[in-house]
């Protein structure tokens, strides 16, 4: 069945309580007409948002619940995921501040998988103080990963700017020891069907970058371009995928080629996310694609030296609301391109 974009349920971890989080958060939602996209639900504790709203001087009401079937659609529903109070301290890292943020994670991700809400917004973490025995994830994605069908890849979008990575949290150091044919052709394929399904994008076209300064000039600064990714973007063209590569990452931003493509592929971490975050000014988005639910989430972190102090700019995490929205309105196109509306009749 085709849901109606407007009757969209988005729900919101909280993030660092400590962190911008809840400033970004309250901020998005202000504007009324946010209310016209979507209903959302912050999984979190009314009298601690309550709090936080009047500590900021943020105008928007908020609407108290205890279990997701009370939803009240149009307003900005908390649900109380805890009871207890919590000592803030805005702009410093604190365990136990932490522990509630994976509380509201860990809960709103549940609510995904089981339906209650349609797609999740994660506000930023501290991935320090969110560490305990029962949450050994380096961030969302990896535990998104666990919990979900699928297979998990950081896609960060913005317009037409869509940066995918081969690896992301691995030390620069390590990047070589997961370069294989299997785990590029596993985050090209994922990526187009992705651009398909989740963007709309009938026959998209995938840049790959080269691991190595001019990717490798040939064998002189390195191999990997000329052993691995060259051969493995050969034969995914040939099997039907458009990638092409491997492309020199500096010449590639630094001419405006990526404009002439749907998705890029950077082979780690700081190769992807500079010149996107250098490009996307503030308004980025990181897209978990690959997973059988939708999760989006702002492309920055708690900034501790601004929270509290309201001048934090809510632009990036509106845009995530924004994606998610416009992902699930897609998937279901595309499920309804897929499906044959016809019924043979018999006899």
């Amino acid at each position: 069945m085709v849901k109606k974009v407007e009757n969209i349920i988005v729900g919101i971890s909280i993030g660092d309580l400590n962190g911008i989080g809840p400033e970004i958060v309250l901020k998005t939602f202000e504007d009324n007409r946010m209310f016209d996209f979507c209903t959302p639900v912050i999984f979190a504790n009314t009298k601690i948002i309550s709090f936080i709203k009047k500590t900021l001087n943020a105008e928007v009401s908020v609407q108290g619940i205890d279990n997701l079937e009370q939803i009240v659609p149009g307003k900005l529903n908390v649900l109380n995921v805890w009871r207890e109070g919590v000592n803030l301290d805005f702009g410093k890292a604190d365990d136990n501040v932490g522990r509630y943020a994976v509380k509201s994670f860990v809960t709103a991700t549940k609510a995904l998988k089981d339906g209650f809400v349609d797609v999740l917004v994660t506000a930023p973490i501290n991935k320090y103080n969110i560490q305990s025995d029962e949450f050994k994830f380096p961030g969302h994605t990896d535990y998104l990963n666990q919990e979900i069908e699928g297979s998990a890849l950081m896609l960060m979008v913005s317009g037409n700017l869509r940066i995918g990575l081969l690896t992301d949290h691995v030390p620069v150091n390590e990047i070589t020891k997961y370069l294989t044919p299997e785990l590029l052709e596993s985050k090209i394929r994922t990526i187009q069907q992705s651009l398909i399904r989740d963007f709309g994008i009938v026959k998209p076209k995938i840049a790959v970058l080269g691991l190595n300064p001019h990717s490798g000039d040939n064998g002189v600064i390195g191999k990997e371009e000329q052993d691995i990714i060259r051969p493995k973007v050969e034969e995914l063209f040939n099997s039907g995928i458009m990638a092409f590569g491997p492309y020199s990452s500096d010449s590639f931003f630094g001419s405006n080629q990526y404009e002439k493509f749907d998705a890029i592929l950077a082979m780690y971490h700081d190769q992807g996310l500079i010149p996107f975050k250098t490009l996307s000014f503030g308004n980025g988005v990181n897209y978990t694609a690959g997973l059988e639910k939708i999760r989006t989430s702002p492309d920055h972190g708690t900034a501790y030296e601004i929270a509290g102090k309201g001048v934090a700019s809510y632009n990036s995490f509106r845009e995530a609301v924004y994606l998610a929205i416009d992902v699930f309105h897609k998937r279901n196109e595309y499920q309804g391109l897929i499906q044959n509306p016809l019924k043979i009749k018999q006899g």
